[in-house]
């Protein structure tokens, strides 16, 4: 008999402004690649969808309301790391528009934020998650779907 290995749903936002920058985050206090720039994310909780789960993070992370109907799916990317078992799939959103002032409202888990052109994320100021990079690159090139990992 196979035994199943474990899969991880996670979910990001790519908040974007008028000229095209998207907002990052710097990791800190995390325990996962702190000192790293990455996008607000977080975990689908149980009985939660994707796009749930992303509106849930961006208040939780931001301090800002995104509508469900403000985001649009842009990428899903399978994928796996020799650190844990099993894998992860992690869907992507944008959105443009939103409700509040974008703060940094978890400041224990983030050391600053910075909008950052897509296209020059070697010119933010720390490293960029790898995955993450990967995945702003497909997006821009009009991809849905990625696999990193494997």
């Amino acid at each position: 008999m196979r035994t199943l290995a474990p899969l991880i749903a996670d979910t990001h936002l790519l908040l974007s402004v008028p000229d095209g920058r998207i907002l990052m985050m710097i990791r800190s206090g995390t325990g996962y690649m702190d000192g790293h720039a990455g996008l607000p994310s977080g975990h689908v909780e149980s009985g939660e969808s994707a796009d749930a789960a992303i509106v849930r993070e961006a208040k939780e992370e931001l301090g800002i309301v995104v509508q469900p109907d403000d985001l649009r799916f842009v990428h899903v990317m399978h994928r796996r790391s020799v650190d844990e078992p099993g894998s992860r799939v992690s869907f992507f959103y944008s959105a443009a528009t939103w409700v509040g002032e974008v703060v940094n409202a978890e400041p224990a888990k983030c050391a600053g934020l910075v909008w950052a052109d897509p296209a020059g994320l070697d010119q933010v100021p720390v490293p960029v998650i790898g995955y993450i990079a990967d995945a702003v690159a497909a997006v821009a090139a009009g991809e849905r779907y990625s696999a990193c990992g494997w």
